[in-house]
């Protein structure tokens, strides 16, 4: 049994989002070739989710924690990393924001303006960990010969396969596969 929320959107915003639930055969078998799982909602997860979404991808970013909440926190520990670490170049640090080695909740804050501002929240899945990956399809001996990327701008050089990613929500969740 899957456990998935289910929201209901108003009319006004499912119209916009219409191109993402397509109608005719090709164009569903598009939408999953275009499917893309992003493990972790840090700064590379962010970035990689903004960046499949501009090319037309449909991200889904798994990040085991909890949402980053205006109070408390979820990071274990205050970065030990300067503030340029953090820095996206499309998107500043508040003018506030002046020490060297932010806090916890400055780093957090940066974070969610940023998905906020390039609308990539929406395709994150909290508390949702990760159990496994496989690539699926494609003999073991094939995959033995495949160099890293094959140059064709398919994956491990063979379209034949697909990825599974298996993820569980909270800690006893069923174990979904994408």
């Amino acid at each position: 049994m899957q456990r998935r929320s289910v929201i209901k959107y108003p009319p006004s915003l499912t119209q916009s989002f219409a191109h993402l639930n397509p109608s005719k055969p090709e164009e569903k078998k598009d939408m999953e070739r275009k499917r893309v799982c992003i493990i972790g909602a840090g700064v590379s997860g962010l970035t990689a989710c903004k960046h499949v979404l501009s090319k037309g991808f449909v991200p889904t970013v798994f990040r085991a924690g909890p949402p980053l909440r205006a109070s408390g926190t979820t990071l274990a520990r205050p970065p030990a990393s300067p503030q340029a670490f953090y820095r996206f170049s499309d998107h500043p640090w508040p003018k506030e924001v002046t020490d060297t080695y932010p806090d916890h909740v400055q780093v957090r804050e940066y974070l969610r303006s940023y998905a906020r501002k390039f609308n990539v929240l929406e395709h994150v899945r909290f508390g949702t960990k990760v159990a496994g990956v496989e690539y699926v399809g494609a003999s073991e001996e094939e995959i033995m010969t495949w160099d890293m990327w094959a140059g064709n701008g398919e994956a491990f050089g063979s379209s034949k396969g697909v990825w599974h990613v298996r993820v569980q929500h909270g800690d006893e969740g069923e174990l979904e596969v994408h």
